[in-house]
């Protein structure tokens, strides 16, 4: 074959495979409307695009988070704050005006939940993902995103299995800003978080990238169609959960013991797909999502990284902590952080000042347990 015609043949190879790859995107959103409903696609197509977006866009939380702690650069973090905002400036009034059919991420906070905040924030920052970083991390192929998104699943399912016996350790009641003045009041506090970490942030630092402005944006928009089409907030923790749940009953585990599995909503969730549970599907979609960018891209052959051992393990356990301690802190950065202050729960910052102070310790902890180099 002549190079004059074998040049317009590798052209025409990326172009063909990406074709294909939106192409199979547009087959499951397809083929989950026919079978399961068109409310269950859409769910689907949200995920998706949080994927595509999270991985396309390299929006995240730990990534932004370990950027602020070591080199005071908070574009990344003042973006998070900024789709909040958005999400929280329609969710109030929805929330104030639907009649209860949609519910907020609310939760007390407590000794669990806080701790429960710390230990994921400093889990996070070991794996370098946080729930829906993770999900994002497996779906482009990263190794230690694979490594711990199952132990991640595990964990959430654990967590739930003991979730009562930690919250009666003691909880304040249920506290939630609503109606305008609540969300004046959620407003100015990301506002006052906001000129703080520009107050301390490096100099030269202080501009957020327009890839950012755009992505928050674009996050805070599926974030708001997540809640109008599922009638919840964005979440991850629960459907990680419940496929480890599902798993261990196929297994012949007996949840009967547990509090929590055996309430009638989660035992019906048990007995049915997970292509009808709405978190389960934004968490495919996620994956899926930042599949379809990875190999837009053509990136998904990464290469193991030489870590010592303990390293390897290090991620097994931190990726079980993260399931386990978001379970106690009733969500991770999506659910909790982002989507409580969202829909005006207070525990989102009670979780937020836990979770950052615990990765605080999560930065200082990854080089002694041979993740990088110490700084």
């Amino acid at each position: 074959m002549t190079d004059a015609v074998a040049a317009p043949r590798r052209r025409l190879t990326p172009v063909l495979q990406r074709a294909g790859l939106i192409g199979l995107a547009l087959l499951l959103i397809g083929t989950l409307a026919v079978t399961a409903g068109l409310r269950y696609a859409l769910l689907l197509a949200l995920g998706l695009g949080f994927g595509m977006v999270l991985e396309g866009l390299r929006f995240g939380f730990a990534g932004p988070w370990r950027a602020m702690i070591l080199r005071r650069e908070p574009a990344g973090l003042l973006a998070q704050l900024v789709a909040i905002a958005l999400v929280a400036i329609v969710a109030f009034p929805l929330l104030a005006s639907d009649g209860g059919e949609l519910i907020g991420a609310h939760a007390p906070v407590g000794f669990a939940m806080v701790g429960g905040a710390f230990v994921f924030g400093a889990a996070m920052q070991v794996v370098l993902g946080c729930g829906s970083g993770t999900l994002v991390n497996a779906g482009s192929g990263n190794p230690v995103g694979l490594v711990a998104l199952p132990f991640f699943a595990i964990g959430s399912f654990a967590g739930a299995f003991h979730l009562f016996w930690w919250t009666e350790l003691g909880t304040l009641p249920q506290i939630v800003l609503e109606g305008l003045p609540g969300l004046a009041v959620t407003l100015l506090a990301l506002a006052a978080v906001a000129a703080f970490l520009l107050w301390r942030a490096a100099p030269g630092a202080r501009v957020i990238p327009r890839r950012l402005w755009f992505a928050a944006l674009l996050v805070a928009a599926l974030a708001i169609g997540n809640l109008l089409v599922a009638g919840q907030p964005w979440g991850v923790v629960y459907g990680l959960g419940l496929w480890a749940a599902k798993g261990a009953t196929a297994l012949g585990a007996d949840l009967s013991g547990s509090a929590f599995w055996t309430t009638p909503t989660n035992v019906e969730r048990l007995s049915q797909s997970v292509l009808t549970d709405v978190t389960s599907l934004t968490n495919i979609g996620i994956i899926a999502g930042a599949f379809l960018i990875a190999a837009w891209r053509g990136g998904l052959q990464q290469e193991l990284p030489k870590l010592p051992a303990k390293a390897w393990i290090a991620t097994i356990v931190a990726g079980f902590l993260l399931g386990y301690s978001s379970r106690l802190a009733f969500g991770c950065n999506v659910g909790a952080f982002f989507s409580g202050i969202s829909t005006g729960s207070l525990h989102g910052w009670a979780w937020f000042g836990a979770g950052f102070l615990g990765s605080v310790a999560g930065v200082r902890l990854r080089p002694m347990l041979g993740l990088e180099a110490r700084p």
